[in-house]
């Protein structure tokens, strides 16, 4: 099988290391990932430049760095870069959790979406704490679960969000994706020539009425693997707004 693997740390993250460890002792992975940090760019593409490429050789194996975001590192790691057939994108590790609303902002869960838009069965994995990583026993996970999943087909625009403790596993849960939230504020600053900044900050609101979502796993020591799936529409609404007779209004 092979696997395309990014990240949205770049090159220098531990966590893409150690999943790449592992992950090559059964697979032919290849790596492609931004040149630097693109944490919280979302489906983010580059447009108004150039996409530069180097391919580098980082300890025991050669990577592409890839001057953009990370949805851009699959998109022309698969279309251009890697020769091969692409059967798995893996995004991660993030050093920090994925879970709940903040999917919507996260580099990392983003880059796995593309994989599923051009195909491919794609996997976000993250480890859920903000400290003291344990990359070893998260990629040790990872390593079971495809092995479990690899010949399964998954359905058109569906990716697999993978969250890890980053304490003592009690087991994995498939999960739905909470609602809970940053609760963002801005911190006013000014700077040496008085100039006025802001600096995002905030807390992370947890829903404790949700059992059995992806935040609710986590918090209780299991793996959560959630199905994420990228059509947005609304059916449920798309029909309470057809009963209005929008569609019916006259335009001149």
């Amino acid at each position: 099988m092979n696997i395309l693997l990014t990240n949205d740390d770049g090159i220098f993250s531990d966590g893409l290391r150690v999943l790449w460890k592992y992950l090559s002792k059964k697979f032919k992975v290849y790596v492609v990932v931004p040149e630097v940090e693109k944490s919280a760019t979302s489906h983010s593409i580059n447009l108004l430049s150039p996409i530069r490429i180097k391919k580098v050789k980082i300890g025991n194996f050669f990577c592409y760095i890839v001057s953009g975001t990370p949805v851009d590192c699959v998109k022309i790691g698969v279309k251009e870069l890697i020769k091969k057939k692409i059967d798995m994108v893996i995004s991660g590790i993030n050093p920090g959790p994925n879970l709940g609303m903040d999917i919507l902002y996260s580099g990392t869960v983003s880059a796995a979406c593309e994989g599923a838009i051009l195909g491919i069965s794609s996997i976000a994995v993250s480890i859920a704490n903000y400290k003291d990583f344990n990359f070893v026993s998260c990629s040790k996970v990872v390593l079971k679960i495809i092995d479990l999943i690899k010949n399964l087909e998954f359905p058109k625009d569906t990716i697999l969000n993978i969250n890890v403790p980053n304490k003592k596993i009690k087991g994995i849960k498939i999960t739905y994706q909470s609602k809970s939230r940053f609760n963002e504020e801005y911190e006013k600053r000014t700077d040496p020539r008085g100039n006025l900044y802001f600096w995002l900050k905030g807390n992370f609101d947890i829903i404790k009425e949700e059992k059995e979502s992806d935040v609710d796993a986590i918090k209780n020591g299991y793996v959560s693997i959630t199905p994420i799936q990228l059509n947005l529409t609304n059916f449920s609404f798309l029909e309470e707004l057809k009963k209005t007779k929008i569609e019916k209004l006259k335009i001149k």
